[in-house]
């Protein structure tokens, strides 16, 4: 296939690009290159045949339209979105803008395009989400496809708008859609202002690894390598107007995980002192959602997927690709928001 990718320099969105292209599909790569934006990160396909780059916004009507006649892609996979929770509580208008009405114009684009194509049975619109849009499970239980939607943060919920977005283009228009919704995703490439890139920053630097609260929120990791594996099987073989929850099977929490990663750095760049000698617990984050954790019966029965990577094998193959790419982390440090808290002002 020819899929469009939109957001293909982050984080996500390289992740794709780069299994794509391993796996034989072209790629049309739109980005805006906003902050955390990365060409680095598609370093290693930027001369392979069929891959092309887009500068552009998907809040821009006309590029998309022109982008869309230019390439005429089988797919669109549209991960482009601001995606930081604690960025989120501090500006929550960019989320708005480009989360729901940069969908809205990417999803307009795609109709029209598919429309003068003669709405062809081929085409797909993928909409790729997060499992926040649920909102914060208690101590048992797990997020389904049919889970209600109640996102706490400004984040989710323009994310959540993006999701309804997509869904009713499908039911009006009839625009072939399909929906997936991920747990907190890690690995390779992960810019760094996210917990697992700070934890291993920090504590390379000697500064205080930063844990809000008492540590004991819950996550389902997700590797990113597995995330792209599964973001292609859907798009290739999901059921029209069907969504679909991935999630990595391995719940933990803050706490565990960081430690988790202070033994490893131990391991492979011991320092003078144990690196969880620097943890330290700081005020929560607003409306920090307690638990998530999602049940992936539909992935796995429908689509035989599951994910490869454990909790250890995919930390350790994280930590030590941050250890090799010290020219990546280096070229991050300058940008907004590196090394910095935000999400203080709720």
């Amino acid at each position: 296939m020819k899929i469009l990718i939109t957001g293909g320099a982050g984080f996500i969105g390289s992740a794709i690009v780069r299994l794509a292209i391993a796996d034989g599909h072209s790629v049309v790569n739109v980005d805006a290159l906003t902050y955390a934006a990365c060409m680095d990160n598609v370093a290693l396909v930027a001369d392979a045949p069929g891959y092309a780059f887009e500068h552009a916004d998907i809040r821009d009507a006309a590029a998309m339209a022109a982008i869309l006649r230019q390439h005429q892609p089988d797919a669109i996979m549209h991960l482009a979105a601001e995606s930081h929770v604690d960025r989120s509580i501090d500006g929550p208008a960019a989320f708005i803008e480009t989360n729901v009405t940069g969908t809205y114009v990417l999803l307009e684009a795609a109709r029209s395009y598919w429309a003068e194509a003669g709405k062809p049975d081929t085409f797909r619109f993928h909409h790729i989400s997060t499992d926040e849009v649920f909102g914060s499970l208690g101590e048992t239980g797990f997020f389904t496809e049919d889970s209600p939607y109640q996102p706490n943060s400004p984040y989710s919920a323009s994310k959540a708008g993006s999701d309804h977005l997509v869904r009713a283009w499908h039911e009006t228009y009839g625009l072939p859609v399909v929906l997936t919704n991920c747990s907190n995703n890690y690995g390779p490439y992960q810019f760094p202002e996210k917990l697992i890139p700070v934890v291993i920053l920090n504590a390379l630097a000697g500064k205080p690894i930063p844990i809000y609260g008492a540590g004991d929120n819950i996550r389902d990791w997700l590797h990113v390598e597995d995330h792209a594996e599964a973001l292609l099987l859907v798009l290739e073989q999901g059921k029209l107007g069907r969504s679909y929850n991935i999630g990595g099977e391995n719940e933990m929490t803050n706490l565990d995980l960081v430690k988790m990663l202070c033994a490893i750095l131990d391991r492979l760049k011991p320092g003078k002192t144990p690196y969880a000698d620097l943890i330290t617990f700081v005020t929560d984050r607003p409306g920090h959602d307690r638990r998530y954790a999602i049940d992936p019966a539909r992935i796995r029965d429908e689509l035989n997927w599951r994910p490869s990577y454990t909790p250890e094998t995919g930390l350790e193959q994280t930590v030590q690709w941050y250890l090799d790419n010290g020219a990546w982390l280096s070229a991050l440090q300058d940008r907004s928001g590196v090394g910095v808290r935000l999400g203080v002002a709720g």
